[in-house]
């Protein structure tokens, strides 16, 4: 499915970017029996429901033109919230000195399955967080920013 959202992340980043968003993520899952094609946009000021009506109307036909996705799916254009969650480097590196959660897939040498904290770095083979030892990305399930309600 990776290979997918590279494609259509391909595909839509310039008409996107032409209509004043940044494309921050694409994702296609399959939940249950249904196929999502999701696309997350943002903007300095933040993004509303027209704003997602917008980049819909825009990258309808070219998703239909292109005929990446051979399942029936839904469409669904979002921000990627206050809380995002973080998949690629380009996302760590925006969020380097930032409070992250981090859920791992099983518990690690220390006993832990979540970490809170602060991004410090990262590489290929695992991120930083101040004041903690380095966490294997392989282990990694999710990285989401933390908002401080």
């Amino acid at each position: 499915m990776a290979n997918i959202e590279e494609r259509v992340e391909n595909l839509l980043k310039d008409e996107i970017e032409k209509n004043g968003y940044d494309l921050y993520d694409v994702e296609y899952a399959k939940e249950g029996k249904n196929y999502f094609l999701r696309i997350f946009i943002d903007k300095p000021d933040g993004i509303d429901l027209k704003d997602c009506e917008k980049v819909n109307d825009v990258i309808n036909d070219l998703l239909d033109k292109a005929d990446y996705i051979k399942d029936q799916y839904f469409l669904e254009v979002s921000s990627p919230g206050i809380e995002r969650i973080l998949r690629k480097d380009k996302h760590l590196k925006q969020n380097i000195g930032k409070e992250v959660h981090v859920k791992l897939f099983r518990k690690d040498n220390q006993g832990k399955k979540e970490y809170q904290g602060i991004l410090k770095d990262f590489n290929e083979n695992e991120i930083v967080l101040e004041n903690e030892e380095p966490i294997e990305r392989k282990n990694i399930a999710q990285i989401n920013t933390v908002y401080n309600w």
